[in-house]
């Protein structure tokens, strides 16, 4: 009897969240060890179908860089790095986008109709829902200038084509995304994930924009977890080193939503089952929140 009472309680804690935001709109970049393991694509999945059962707009954006390394190893095609970025040739353009529009995207909504939700998987391309230009990487040299890099087929999002997933939620389908741009002369741009759900967070106007990473959240020096941060937070936290490596584009990516509008953003460790309902329907939450 007394676990059954703890789960009534659960479900009373999470009841003025779902009053919340029902009609609310989150986007969720899935990526990371979550899509790795067959036990969290599945967690994540019914996390995903609960929240549209009540009545929350999910709009999902994905990455895939292990599964577009494996394909351009088995096509003996050696991957270049520059700072972070993948140095995009012609050649692994089409891998990428074949990996990502592709396996991957098919893959995630899979999961997803299997579960018992009504997934609909998008490129950029479709709908010219991401519009892109090239993105050049910047790049010190070791006499401290500064020159801009052209790394290929590496784009940045121009514009957000909301339309069609305004059409997709009315029609209470799951708009899956995945990170291909289209250029003005018809070229596909590959766009780092987190860049992409930050930019489409934006431009829905989301209640939130949820990272889902393989690390517990934005921690200060000393490894502690930071429940809760400020967009001033963040820069004083970059200033102090305390973030570092791979987590700035991420943290600039949800300081940039939050600006455009974006109600609140979250980062999470995506290999906790049912990380985002815990983030989501809980008091406390699990990972790093973030507001403006």
């Amino acid at each position: 009897m007394k676990q059954l009472i703890e789960k009534a309680n659960t479900l009373m804690e999470a009841l003025p969240y779902i009053r919340r935001f029902s009609g609310k709109t989150f986007v969720i970049k899935y990526g990371g060890h979550a899509m790795a393991d067959e036990k969290l694509k599945e967690s994540f999945a019914l996390d995903i179908v609960l929240l549209k059962s009540l009545g929350i707009n999910t709009v999902i954006v994905h990455g895939g860089g292990p599964q577009i390394n494996d394909t351009l190893k088995r096509y003996g095609i050696v991957s270049e790095f520059v700072r972070g970025m993948r140095v995009t040739d012609a050649e692994t353009m089409q891998v990428v986008e074949m990996v990502l529009a592709g396996q991957v995207n098919k893959e995630v909504v899979g999961y997803l109709n299997q579960h018992g939700g009504r997934a609909v998987g998008l490129s950029g391309k479709d709908g010219t829902l991401l519009q892109a230009k090239k993105l050049l990487q910047e790049v010190r040299g070791d006499d401290g200038m500064v020159e801009m890099v052209d790394i290929g087929f590496v784009g940045d999002v121009v514009k957000v084509n909301t339309d069609l997933i305004t059409t997709l939620e009315q029609g209470k389908y799951i708009p899956v995304i995945a990170p291909i741009g289209v250029g003005l002369d018809g070229e596909s741009y590959n766009i780092n994930a987190d860049l992409v759900a930050g930019r489409v967070a934006a431009a829905l106007n989301a209640e939130k924009l949820i990272l889902l990473t393989d690390i517990n959240g934005v921690k200060d020096k000393n490894g502690t977890l930071l429940a809760s941060l400020s967009v001033a937070d963040l820069h004083r936290l970059i200033e102090e080193e305390s973030i570092t490596g791979g987590m700035i584009p991420k943290v600039i990516c949800c300081a940039d939503a939050l600006k455009e509008g974006v109600k609140k953003a979250h980062i999470i460790d995506g290999r906790m089952e049912h990380a985002v309902l815990l983030e989501i329907f809980t008091d406390v939450g699990i990972g790093t929140e973030i507001t403006k």
